[in-house]
């Protein structure tokens, strides 16, 4: 296993959309282990695959407490087939938006079809924080970020304080 780079906003890939992985195999597997790896060294809930530049239909998410049993659930080419009236709110964040949060409503209950780490099909009934999770991060697979919510001032305020943020982390070497 293998700690990957996240990228982050603004990054033009981050707004790719994501491909259907044809076959699980043994480096599906191995980058799904990689995935796991980074987002609980982040430390994350939740990662997708385009957030470490690889265009796949692919996430990981564990919601437990750091303190709990981990307990990772893989997706591959997650489909959400159906969704709640209502909404609930929270306070998100994203590995890919670093130190921003705010508040998005999303449905509070979801049901998403999807492959799992040994390419067995799946239907899982979500609520709460993990349906939240799980349409966070299917969003990526579309190129959508949580910002993409906020009125066009708030995300371009944020958009910019990132933008700040990575000329300042430049690499320098002084001789």
């Amino acid at each position: 296993m293998a700690i990957r780079k996240i990228l982050t906003e603004p990054n033009k890939i981050l707004r790719e959309k994501s491909e259907i992985v044809e076959l699980v195999n043994k480096d599906i597997q191995q980058l799904m282990d990689d995935m796991l790896e980074t987002m609980y060294n982040a430390p994350g809930i939740g990662l997708a695959a385009i957030q470490i530049g690889v265009p796949k239909r692919i996430i990981v998410m564990d919601i437990n407490k750091p303190d709990d049993k981990k307990n990772p659930l893989f997706l591959i080419n997650p489909e959400i087939t159906w969704t709640e009236n209502e909404n609930a709110t929270y306070e998100e964040g994203c590995l890919s938006v670093p130190d921003q949060f705010a508040e998005i409503d999303r449905p509070i209950k979801c049901n998403v079809k999807f492959l799992d780490y040994f390419g067995t099909e799946k239907l899982l009934k979500a609520e709460g924080l993990l349906a939240t999770c799980i349409q966070h991060e299917v969003d990526h697979l579309e190129g959508i970020l949580f910002i993409d919510y906020l009125s066009k001032l708030k995300k371009t305020m944020i958009i910019k304080k990132l933008s700040k943020r990575k000329n300042e982390n430049i690499d320098r070497i002084i001789v």
